[in-house]
């Protein structure tokens, strides 16, 4: 199985954000990973809008050729603009204002519930769902219970371990990965991901995608977007 790479661009409009200004343009960051061999590309539209906009998510989705898969927290408001917007995927994550990033896998069972009575309106409009999840069975079960196209496994962990505990990691997700695939889920994974760490974990046969974001803006600043995508997808296949 060819590995993918999504590409997420969410930092390119936190430099522009940091000014208020007009750039970096995202979709333009979107297009260059696409020439650089992108197989996705990856936004998260949070409520605080701390980084991408809602113009963004029109103007990406308007420029690229490849799917895009819309992060999002699992709202009334956020669900509503996946639903107009269709875009190819959409990935649920949980999401607090006082955290720098992503901090932990969506808790599914807890809200199995409403999760099952939105995936039809998700899958009416063409929409893959992915829910952002920690590696641990009881989750991979309700996702999978809930109707969900796919999970994504969080590598945080994994990314910020140093030797024993990373092998130690690296095994936790490996089964997770291994029991998600039987119980008929696709699988991704992402979070911390950078061109170091993605050695070993690129090799579990059954991760079909990665999401990669700050560690290919970071290489981009010195190499340009095209050839960081093409370093990491070298990598990664």
């Amino acid at each position: 199985m060819k590995k993918k790479l999504g590409v997420n661009i969410d930092h390119v409009a936190t430099v522009r954000q940091a000014r208020r200004g007009t750039e970096p343009i995202p979709y333009l960051a979107a297009l260059a990973a696409q020439r650089g061999g992108a197989d996705g590309i990856t936004i998260h539209l949070r409520e605080d809008r701390r980084h991408i906009q809602d113009h963004d998510l029109k103007e990406i989705k308007k420029a690229i050729k490849i799917p895009l898969n819309l992060e999002m927290a699992f709202t009334q408001e956020m669900t509503q603009i996946a639903l107009r917007s269709r875009p190819e995927k959409i990935c649920l994550v949980p999401e607090k204002r006082q955290e720098l990033t992503t901090e932990g896998g969506l808790d599914v069972c807890r809200i199995e519930r409403a999760l099952k009575k939105a995936m039809p309106g998700f899958h009416a409009k063409g929409i893959e769902v992915s829910l952002f999840i920690d590696p641990v069975s009881n989750q991979i079960e309700c996702a999978r219970r809930v109707g969900a196209d796919a999970i994504e496994i969080h590598t945080g962990a994994y990314a910020q371990a140093k030797g024993v505990r990373r092998k130690q990691e690296y095994r936790r997700i490996k089964k997770a990965v291994e029991w998600a695939s039987k119980a008929g889920l696709k699988v991704n994974a992402g979070h911390g991901l950078d061109y170091q760490n993605i050695f070993g974990i690129c090799h579990i046969r059954e991760i079909e995608e990665f999401n990669i974001g700050h560690s290919i803006v970071s290489r981009a600043l010195f190499v340009g977007m095209e050839k960081a995508v093409r370093e990491m997808k070298r990598l990664i296949r």
